[in-house]
């Protein structure tokens, strides 16, 4: 009798796995099941195809260049004494006397913009007692001129230096083209060129033709700063400070993508 039971049983077990079995395993053309193997080993398809770009994808550089036509000049006054009023009104006479010298010469108002205004203690290190001690204030006035006239960039920092006397500063200067919108279209056309040029050549080589355009995508334009560190004080000019411009590069990257026919 125990015998009869375990016999159904495991008849009952084979019939549930075979079904099991034929479920989980698509049938091929022929009727029969496809290997284990085939499971473990075939690709993932739908990953495959997700990541998969199709056509012809190509990108283009081009470069326009010219030579500045703005300076852009930092500049100010830096003042120091034992109370802030006083020190804020050494600051502001100096000040004045710059921003007068920068009119003098050319420079707009709307082109002289304060970039930083301060005014911060002045401390010594107390070593007996472990502490600071302000001994005085310093106030801080810094504007960005805009020089529309490159050849007079030098006999304006001259002229800005005698005016401020001592108490000038001049961090930097750096220089830009106004408008650059017609260098940017020039670069633009030259790297659309440069792209498409490698997707004839890639088309070429492979010995495929080239279809549709599909897709453009510009990158964001890039101009190196051009920046000379000046940071020195009045006394350190000398006359006729010359000034060298240089040249600017304007660059613009383009990807495209074409089909294949």
């Amino acid at each position: 009798m125990k015998w009869l039971w375990v016999s159904m049983l495991c008849c009952l077990l084979s019939v549930t796995l075979t079904a099991c079995a034929s479920c989980a395993r698509p049938a091929t053309d022929g009727g029969l099941a496809p290997p284990v193997s085939a499971y473990l080993e075939g690709p993932d398809v739908s990953i495959l195809y997700g990541q998969q770009q199709v056509g012809i994808w190509v990108t283009g550089e081009g470069k326009a260049t010219a030579t500045p036509d703005v300076v852009l000049l930092n500049l100010g006054v830096e003042a120091e004494a034992k109370s802030v009023a006083q020190a804020q009104k050494d600051a502001a006479e100096a000040m004045t006397k710059v921003i007068r010298a920068l009119k003098e010469r050319g420079v707009a108002e709307k082109d002289i913009q304060t970039t930083r205004f301060s005014i911060e203690p002045v401390t010594r290190w107390i070593e007996k007692e472990n502490r600071p001690e302000i001994i005085g204030y310093k106030v801080t006035n810094i504007v960005l001129a805009k020089i529309r006239e490159v050849e007079k960039a030098g006999n304006i920092i001259d002229a800005v230096a005698e005016a401020g006397g001592n108490l000038t500063r001049i961090t930097n200067i750096s220089f830009a083209v106004d408008n650059p919108a017609e260098l940017y279209n020039q670069a633009r056309e030259k790297a659309l060129q440069d792209a498409m040029s490698k997707a004839q050549q890639i088309a070429g080589v492979t010995n495929t033709k080239l279809g549709k355009l599909i897709y453009v995508s510009e990158g964001v334009p890039y101009t190196p700063p051009v920046i000379r560190d000046y940071a020195f004080k009045a006394a350190e000019v000398v006359p006729s400070t010359p000034i060298s411009p240089g040249e600017l590069e304007f660059r613009v990257n383009v990807q495209m993508v074409y089909k294949i026919d």
